[in-house]
């Protein structure tokens, strides 16, 4: 048993896996990505749902943990209400920071880096309308962005005109002077954006995901990591062989990645 289960697509969620340690040095993790499917955000909807109910039920069930972080804003938007049908441990899921923004943008133009699953869909326009209704989002699909955060960590040259274009638009927003990062991957570039545009306040979900963790698991003791163990948390993965993922775990305190075998539904599925 662990104290939470830190679930995304692929190693986007180490970001948040950072902001949880930070803030709660004694909670024991562990990791699950499905890079076997990567990247969720060119799939269809009805596939990802089934997808994502079937990773993480089947990782809950060999990891025991008291919560379940979905660190994939694609996954929340889509299959929050699918998991927490199905197990019976609390799930957290993970929004674009618009409330944030919204609360520090003196010129109410604000900008959003995320994926296009996620800059499309219904739950983002209600998500303004509840906390950004007076202000103007630009928002931006850069699904590109999350390979070159998978390459960042994997030691691979950034494509910098990548980088560059995704920026473009927010950079010809005029007024513009706060950017979400609305994808958990794109922390992981985060020192390669700003420099882009250095005069705007960068903001991500990681730090509230971290405290609504924290909430959640209370005052209530944090379980210990088992005897020889403490120094790595355990992984799982769908597609454990790729060569770069147990090193990249490995720094971020994860043991290498243990299999996780999901034969259906089957990544071959035709994507839109």
């Amino acid at each position: 048993m662990i104290d939470a289960l830190i679930f995304d697509s692929g190693v986007g969620g180490l970001s948040v896996s950072e902001e949880i340690r930070r803030r709660m040095p004694d909670c024991s993790l562990g990791y699950l990505c499905d890079n076997a499917a990567l990247p969720y955000g060119t799939r269809r909807d009805d596939w990802l749902i089934e997808r994502i109910v079937a990773v993480c039920v089947s990782a809950c069930e060999l990891a025991r943990p008291r919560v379940l972080v979905v660190a994939c804003n694609t996954a929340s938007t889509l299959a929050l209400a699918a998991l927490r049908a199905r197990l019976p441990i609390p799930v957290i899921g993970t929004v674009p920071a618009i409330k944030p923004a919204a609360e520090a943008s003196r010129s109410r133009t604000i900008g959003l880096l995320a994926t296009g699953a996620t800059v499309h869909r219904p739950y983002l326009d209600r998500l303004i309308a509840d906390h950004a209704s007076d202000c103007r989002v630009v928002r931006v699909a850069a699904d590109a962005l999350v390979i070159q955060a998978e390459s960042h960590l994997a030691g691979k040259a950034i494509d910098a005109r990548t980088l560059q274009m995704a920026v473009a638009p927010l950079r010809a927003a005029a007024e513009l002077d706060v950017v979400v990062l609305g994808c958990t991957h794109f922390p992981l570039l985060r020192g390669l954006l700003e420099p882009l545009m250095p005069d705007r306040l960068w903001i991500d979900s990681g730090a509230a995901i971290a405290r609504r963790l924290s909430q959640v698991l209370g005052d209530t003791r944090s379980v210990p990591a088992p005897p020889g163990e403490a120094s790595e948390a355990p992984s799982w993965a769908t597609a454990p062989q790729v060569p770069s993922l147990g090193p990249i775990l490995r720094r971020f305190g994860y043991s290498s990645p243990l299999a996780l075998e999901i034969t259906q539904p089957a990544v071959a599925t035709p994507v839109s």
